[in-house]
């Protein structure tokens, strides 16, 4: 019996979020809107995301001993997250800078802050939370050593989730546990490589030739390509007026692992995921947009 379905090993941010008409040119200053600061972070966005859709989650991350760390917990604890795992101290809080514009789209900087100061040695010490739950995911904001001592210490039967954001090279022990791999096109091409023009498949299967287990290629609003190494499968979004798509990746993982956890078939929880990133980009935020099992299920 697992005490949780679903344990995020991640990044925690406070996002510093500006709105603007357009985003500046190199030496070029825009005015934006007023600054509004939102608990964000790809480790605990997707822990929000998960317990908001019902999941027993936990996160394992580390904040600063700061406001912004403080305000990371209570965002947690208000979506249900089991902070257990959650450290404080050794540097301040990482933040994200982030500018949007008209359409929704987003240019984000992060500042690691904590989040570099998660170590293989935290992991081993967080054993317990390990081995209680069903599905582990993670996320490229925090050190790479971390996300790889993640999967020599995972449990037999305890499934590997992977958004390797931001891109960079993957060693073939971590490729080899992910069941899936989780990539924006950006992504796939950052890490398998190949022409710019090439199509999802082409890329998804590049990526299954490095080792994953399965792949999941996200297309925006065209859903996203679900790869195995028998089949490929395209699965639709949901059409929606975009505000902001900060997060919705975030949420589209989250709802993904949990669902896997359940024992769905992974097209099946794809396509659950993509309405779950559909109805989060109709808010602003990133932890304030996401929705519940309810508001996915009225899409």
């Amino acid at each position: 019996m697992y005490d949780y379905d679903l344990l995020v090993v991640g990044s925690a941010n406070a996002d510093l979020v500006v709105r603007v008409e357009r985003r500046p040119a190199a030496g070029e200053t825009v005015l934006g809107s007023d600054l509004v600061v939102h608990p964000g972070g790809k480790g605990a966005n997707q822990a929000v995301a998960a317990a908001r859709l019902g999941a027993r989650t936990a996160l394992l991350a580390r904040v600063g001993d700061d406001g912004h760390g403080e305000l990371l917990l209570r965002s947690q604890r208000a979506a249900g997250v089991d902070t257990a795992g959650v450290l404080a101290g050794g540097a301040p809080t990482g933040v994200a800078l982030i500018t949007v514009d008209p359409s929704g789209d987003n240019s984000i900087v992060v500042s690691p802050g904590a989040n570099a100061r998660l170590t293989p040695e935290d992991v081993r010490a967080a054993s317990g939370l390990l081995g209680s739950s069903r599905v582990v995911s993670a996320q490229l904001e925090i050190p790479l050593e971390t996300v790889v001592e993640v999967v020599r210490n995972l449990p037999s039967g305890t499934r590997f989730v992977l958004n390797p954001s931001p891109p960079r090279p993957l060693p073939a022990e971590l490729l080899a546990a992910c069941d899936p791999l989780i990539v924006n096109e950006h992504e796939a091409r950052v890490i398998a490589g190949g022409e710019p023009d090439g199509s999802p498949e082409d890329r998804a299967a590049a990526l299954l030739a490095l080792g994953p287990r399965s792949v999941v290629v996200t297309l925006g609003a065209q859903g996203a390509l679900v790869a195995t190494g028998e089949t490929m499968t395209r699965v639709p979004s949901v059409k929606v007026d975009a505000v902001d798509t900060t997060g919705a990746g975030d949420a589209f993982t989250a709802a993904l692992a949990w669902r896997l956890g359940t024992g769905s078939p992974l097209p099946e929880a794809a396509a659950f995921a993509a309405r779950v990133g559909a109805a989060a980009v109709t808010r602003p935020g990133a932890q304030e947009s996401y929705p519940t099992a309810a508001e996915v299920g009225a899409l």
